[in-house]
């Protein structure tokens, strides 16, 4: 039995005003970033992960390196970013003015279309199907009377819903209108030997929630 920890890298200085961080503008995590990191990592005191696996970009090696204290972190690119070639650090507001009709046909089927000189949904899904399918095959050593293997993986918010889709069969087109990453959210699959999954938990920020009248954001 594989079960994926997935959580999307903190906030990082770049994030607001919200703007497409892919893989070029490589920024570490904030001092919010860093906190809510270690939320989390309280959060998940006590379980045991086999293996803890990062995005090679800094503010996810980061993340991992708060949550896994002590812990090596494998990197791997195919968690990395969407590539979002020529949108890369602008706001929302600029690309409707500059690529108004390739930012309408991305909107409307982003596994088809992507940014220009970037990387569509289709692409992503490639690299993402190939890591889960990786993950289902890999023999990891078992905990002594424990057939669960864990394994924590820090990517993001792309990438982590573009993953989602493939994991429960989804269309690749649907990722931006069917999931939600938020930073530091938790997410957690149970993975078959074809790296399948079950989604056991979506987007859980509550260790980074105050009380409020409902109990999501």
């Amino acid at each position: 039995m594989l079960t994926l920890i997935l959580t999307r890298h903190g906030h990082t200085d770049r994030s607001e005003p919200d703007q497409y961080l892919g893989q070029t503008i490589d920024v570490p995590l904030s001092v919010r970033g860093r906190a809510d990191a270690e939320r989390l990592r309280d959060r998940l005191e006590g379980i045991r992960f086999d293996r803890v696996i990062s995005s090679p970009l800094r503010r996810a090696a980061e993340t991992a390196a708060i949550l896994a204290p002590g812990r090596t972190t494998e990197t791997d690119a195919r968690l990395m970013e969407a590539d979002y070639g020529d949108w890369e650090g602008q706001v929302t507001e600029v690309l409707a003015v500059r690529w108004p009709d390739q930012r309408a046909a991305w909107m409307e089927d982003p596994a088809r279309v992507g940014p220009p000189n970037g990387e569509n949904g289709d692409a992503i899904a490639a690299r993402a199907g190939a890591f889960l399918r990786d993950l289902a095959a890999a023999e990891l050593p078992q905990a002594a009377g424990d057939a669960e293997r864990r394994i924590l993986a820090v990517g993001h918010s792309t990438l982590n819903r573009v993953l989602l889709t493939v994991a429960l069969g989804v269309p690749t087109r649907d990722y931006r209108r069917r999931f939600r990453q938020d930073w530091l959210n938790l997410t957690v699959l149970r993975l078959d030997e074809g790296g399948r999954g079950m989604l056991l938990l979506a987007n859980d920020t509550a260790h980074l929630r105050t009380a409020g009248p409902t109990p999501w954001p």
